[in-house]
């Protein structure tokens, strides 16, 4: 069932957990000056960690809403799973909140991010996402986390002169690197998803998540989406959070799904043609980095060149039913 949203409603604070109790305890600690200035219900989709995540939870933060899933079934499927939650809360929900459980939010983070959405842009479209300026572990370091669309000119000129290089031009990079764009309120076509906050009109214009993305492209897939139908995403730099990050640039099955995911995605909007030259580009870039000893990049290669992991993702199993609690 699609959340209910409305303008008096809380904010759902929506978080997917697999193992995670080890960064909960901070993470609910943040909570307070994060969303300080804001009417907010946390709700926790747990995939099946084998930790004492719902316990930490149940300790910790005893009002969360509790989504056990039952299963590994991804981040988009999680964040379904407690949206879902919200479907029987009797005011709805005013705007979403997607985060990571190892994101810091800072003193009035979510009231930024919240007080962006809805303002008109010059060309029409309204700004439906925002999105905080991110910082590395160390608090200081800022997280280039704003992309361009992907397309295939700019998977080649990463591929060639680096991510880092060619996001100095708007044309050849996907990343965006120029640091002026992180100090002012900046459109992205899509931003990394460790901290998002989506208006109610996104959630019932764009429906759930991608679930066929197990982890890595849905934020991409969605923030695209919600750009099809005139919703802008765009950096808040007055809301700030600080994100540990993960382990996709360390850990091959990791890198690999990143990789093969991008590949997925741009068939899916642009067809076969388009795709195949995006593979070839993709292709080169992760052959030029296994080459010089990348681990990660030879398990993308192998798979790359593989028919069978190229094939079209098919949806997750089903679920186990569902079970929430407060």
């Amino acid at each position: 069932m699609p959340a209910k949203t409305a303008a008096a409603g809380p904010v759902a604070v929506l978080v997917v957990t697999w193992n995670s109790a080890a960064v909960l305890p901070e993470f609910i600690a943040s909570l307070p000056a994060g969303m300080d200035g804001v009417d907010w219900r946390l709700v926790v989709a747990d995939n099946d960690s084998a930790d004492d995540t719902v316990a930490v939870l149940r300790r910790l933060a005893p009002d969360t809403t509790i989504v056990q899933t039952g299963r590994n079934a991804g981040y988009a499927a999680g964040i379904n799973a407690a949206l879902d939650a919200t479907a029987g809360w009797p005011a709805g929900i005013r705007a979403a909140l997607v985060c990571n459980p190892d994101v810091r939010m800072r003193q009035g983070c979510a009231k930024s991010l919240l007080d962006a959405l809805g303002e008109e842009l010059p060309d029409g479209d309204r700004v439906g996402i925002s999105v905080p300026l991110l910082y590395e572990e160390d608090g200081t370091t800022v997280v280039r986390s704003l992309r361009r669309a992907p397309s295939v000119v700019r998977a080649f000129g990463e591929a060639v002169i680096g991510n880092r290089r060619a996001g100095r031009f708007p044309a050849l990079g996907e990343l965006v690197t120029d640091p002026r764009a992180y100090t002012a309120a900046t459109r992205a076509d899509w931003a990394a998803g460790a901290l998002m906050m989506l208006s109610g009109e996104v959630l019932d214009a764009c429906g759930p998540w991608d679930e066929s993305y197990f982890l890595y492209s849905e934020e991409t897939e969605y923030c695209l989406r919600a750009g099809d139908r005139g919703f802008a995403t765009r950096l808040e730099p007055a809301a700030a959070a600080v994100h540990i990050g993960g382990d996709s640039r360390v850990s091959p099955f990791l890198w690999t799904l990143l990789v093969l995911n991008r590949v997925r995605l741009h068939r899916r909007r642009h067809g076969v043609p388009a795709a195949v030259a995006f593979w070839a580009a993709v292709l080169l870039r992760e052959t030029s980095r296994a080459l010089i000893g990348k681990a990660p990049s030879r398990a993308a290669v192998g798979a790359l060149l593989s028919p069978a992991k190229l094939r079209e993702r098919p949806g997750p199993a089903p679920a186990a039913p569902r079970s929430a609690t407060s």
